[in-house]
């Protein structure tokens, strides 16, 4: 099956090209995972940038993306990469600028105008510095923002925070509040009778309404589960039981139905030619 696209041409004589193109600045060059990176000198950037865009078998014409990198252990913290293709080889190349929070990079918005909006990502993000960039503002933080979101060392939280008031009726900012403090947690499970009182379990002591469950204690469940107390046993007072049919009276008339004890005026009145009941 073809692929649904151009395949990328090989990286086979690019890293000698490149070289011979940039000279002295190119501190390095590899290949990994089937993509080419150029290290390159930071003050040298721009004439590097224009070798790579107009010599002849490499013709990186445009800018697609420019990111950044913090490596905290490092001295030179920050890598600028830039990301070309060249649409006439439709091949993609990296090139590599290292530096640190001080020292600017020359900008390539003099090559392509769409850098500026690329530069100004990285120094909000990273707080990258770049020299002729005559618009470097924020762009993707609010007005502002302490500090740059994408640092290794940036706080989780920030440090401030946004909320709408309704006492002013607009969005204020306020430092940054935790809601909630680390806590030492006891992974003592409560159903094995611990002592105290865990959050929440103070609305068990509310009364319950009429007809509500009564929830077993913890000595409750555990007296349950013990061995049945043959001393308690052996005190316990005799159950009534029944062995004959004389103890429950069984087979015997009732004593109010016995003739001498109907009563001798009844409350009848006899029919003619006698009844049932006569």
């Amino acid at each position: 099956m073809r692929a649904p696209a151009p395949r990328f041409a090989s990286n086979d004589g690019v890293i000698d090209a490149a070289g011979a193109a940039l000279g002295p600045w190119l501190i390095d060059a590899r290949e990994h995972v089937g993509e080419v990176a150029l290290v390159v000198d930071r003050a040298n950037l721009v004439p590097a940038m224009i070798a790579l865009r107009d010599t002849k078998g490499l013709e990186y014409q445009q800018l697609m993306e420019i990111a950044g990198v913090d490596y905290p252990e490092r001295d030179e913290r920050f890598e600028v990469v830039y990301c070309l293709l060249s649409l006439t080889r439709n091949h993609r190349l990296h090139v590599h600028v290292s530096t640190d929070e001080d020292k600017p990079v020359p900008s390539v918005t003099g090559l392509w105008p769409v850098a500026g909006w690329l530069e100004r990502e990285v120094y909000d993000l990273y707080g990258v510095l770049f020299s002729g960039n005559s618009d470097l503002r924020r762009i993707l933080t609010d007005y502002g923002f302490r500090g740059h979101p994408l640092r290794k060392d940036f706080p989780l939280t920030g440090y401030t925070e946004l909320r709408y008031s309704e006492e002013e009726k607009r969005v204020v900012y306020e430092p940054v509040k935790l809601a909630q403090d680390f806590r030492n947690f006891d992974f003592q499970s409560p159903w094995e009778g611990a002592e105290y009182v865990l959050p929440g379990d103070e609305k068990g002591a509310q009364p319950e309404g009429k007809g509500a469950q009564t929830p077993a204690s913890a000595d409750a469940v555990k007296r349950a589960g013990a061995a049945p107390d043959k001393t308690a046993a052996a005190n316990a007072p005799e159950s009534k039981t029944t062995e004959s049919p004389k103890q429950t009276g069984a087979g015997q008339p009732h004593p109010g139905n016995k003739a001498e004890d109907k009563p001798k005026d009844p409350d009848v009145v006899p029919s003619k030619g006698g009844g049932q009941n006569q």
